[in-house]
């Protein structure tokens, strides 16, 4: 008889293994030295209840959520950081469960979730309107969706810069990722009312670089928003 034929595993929804071993590293010394740990702190203060994130990366946020988190669902679509993430939710205080997925297609119910995280992942993802549908799909009416994301600068040179960046090598090298889009703008579009934001350049001091143009904030999906 001969042996059945082993079924093949699905491929990840996004596959960037050099990138994400680069990016583990580079996140984590940013956390320690570059005050991107302390911007996590701020992202994160005053949640509660049942919480969405998506492309959760290698864990870094999971150290942050405040204990009135009664669960945080991770979401990341790549498998080397969906590994590590596993293991920062092995050291959370909250209660962490780490899925594969894409932000374009969440694995969950609609309106089940109290709060929901994106940081540093929607110049990554490959279809923001869509993936930002989806968070305000799974988010339950007044629910909060706090945002940390780079993105375009405000001055036309290196905006043109940017966008140079993103029509040729930047995607490529640095796993999907896009220099020039306007988060804010495209939460706005998706439907959520943006109720605080603060602009900031990281690093703060030195020459600019084409991701060191930050947004940090809180949507909010409407209670009579529906999509």
């Amino acid at each position: 008889m001969p042996l059945r034929a082993k079924r093949a595993l699905p491929p990840d929804a996004v596959h960037h293994p050099l990138f994400a071993r680069f990016y583990a590293r580079l996140s984590v010394q940013a956390d320690a030295r570059g005050g991107v740990a302390d911007l996590r702190r701020e992202l994160l203060a005053g949640l509660s209840g049942r919480v969405i994130e998506i492309g959760a990366g290698n864990g870094l946020n999971f150290a942050h959520y405040p204990r009135a988190v009664s669960e945080v669902v991770a979401v990341e679509p790549e498998r080397t950081l969906r590994r590590l993430a596993a293991e920062a939710a092995q050291r959370s205080e909250v209660p962490v469960d780490v899925v594969p997925g894409a932000a374009e297609a969440l694995p969950v119910k609609s309106e089940a979730f109290d709060g929901a995280v994106a940081s540093l992942v929607l110049c990554s993802v490959r279809d923001l309107p869509r993936s930002l549908a989806e968070l305000h799909r799974v988010l339950r009416p007044g629910a909060e969706l706090r945002f940390f994301e780079h993105g375009v600068a405000p001055g036309r040179g290196m905006a043109a810069v940017q966008r140079a960046l993103d029509r040729t090598v930047w995607p490529h090298l640095f796993g999907g990722c896009h220099t020039a889009r306007d988060a804010a703008a495209a939460i706005e579009a998706a439907g959520f009312r943006v109720t605080e934001r603060r602009a900031f350049r990281l690093p703060e001091h030195g020459p600019p670089l084409p991701t060191s143009y930050c947004v940090i904030g809180t949507a909010r999906r409407d209670m009579e928003s529906s999509r």
